[in-house]
């Protein structure tokens, strides 16, 4: 599953919402926060902010040192929140040590939260009414509709219980009355389970954790969405030329999950500027 023509596809109708809202009067506004100097935090928003560029959605980045207190950043947070031009907040994570992660999430009005974490955000998606949803789960969710993978009634099985994929996915799919099972590290047989998955989805992101040919169903759906860097080059959770003999389909990394979480930010910060102006997308 190419997940870089997937999220062309998506850019290409924000880039139409970009217009519509335009017309409103309204220029989409997606103001980051990066606290530190984490080298992949700062690449992963250099790749954020190019695709806004691309699309029209105007964006800025707060860069703030690793030394910030938690109120300064939450000040931050306050001024933000109430700037009408402002239309999507991202705080990047994971945070320095010593931040109160989930009060800064807290802190984010819901309606700007892009990055869809907010109790309230999470609790509407856990209800079944689907708004700002995080951006990786999101995107797993339109790779499956592109390449018409049946989700209704099939097993799914996913390898990560955060709030940021495992959580919302399993919420996701839920939706879509797929059956799901969420594994984690005190998860016992978990080739087992891994065996049984129509739709197998892996975010553990660890050097030793590798999903093997043995460890999938023939003809199933392998959505990898694990990232570690191996003797310098980026690898996923799943051995891909063994397994894509396997698989029905199958995403590579990079070139997969990646470009679609960041398609997805753009969609919702669309979406956070509509519901702000009462336009329906």
């Amino acid at each position: 599953m190419d997940g870089k023509l997937v999220a062309g596809e998506v850019k290409k109708q924000v880039a139409v919402h970009v217009q519509q809202l335009e017309k409103h009067g309204t220029v989409p506004f997606l103001v980051t926060i990066q606290v530190g100097d984490d080298a992949a935090s700062a690449s992963y928003l250099k790749a954020k902010h190019k695709a806004a560029d691309e699309v029209g959605i105007r964006s800025e980045s707060h860069h703030l040192p690793a030394d910030t207190s938690q109120d300064k950043l939450e000040a931050l947070l306050g001024q933000l929140n109430t700037n009408p031009k402002v239309n999507g907040i991202l705080v990047q994570l994971p945070l320095p040590p010593g931040f109160n992660e989930e009060r800064v999430i807290e802190r984010i009005i819901p309606y700007k939260d892009v990055d869809g974490l907010h109790p309230i955000n999470a609790g509407k998606l856990a209800a079944g009414h689907e708004e700002l949803v995080p951006g990786t789960p999101k995107g797993v969710i339109k790779l499956l509709n592109y390449y018409k993978v049946p989700v209704a009634g099939s097993r799914a099985v996913i390898i990560n219980r955060s709030n940021l994929v495992g959580r919302p996915l399993a919420n996701l799919l839920l939706n879509r009355d797929a059956t799901v099972t969420v594994c984690h590290s005190k998860t016992p047989n978990l080739s087992g389970m891994t065996r049984t998955a129509d739709i197998l989805v892996s975010a553990v992101g660890k050097e030793v954790f590798q999903i093997r040919a043995e460890h999938v169903k023939p003809n199933s759906t392998v959505v990898d969405v694990g990232l570690t860097r191996v003797d310098g080059k980026l690898r996923g959770d799943v051995d891909f030329e063994k397994v894509n003999r396997v698989a029905g389909y199958i995403t590579p990394v990079p070139g997969g999950v990646g470009p679609m979480t960041i398609a997805c930010l753009l969609e919702n910060t669309i979406l956070a500027s509509s519901i702000q102006i009462g336009l329906k997308v």
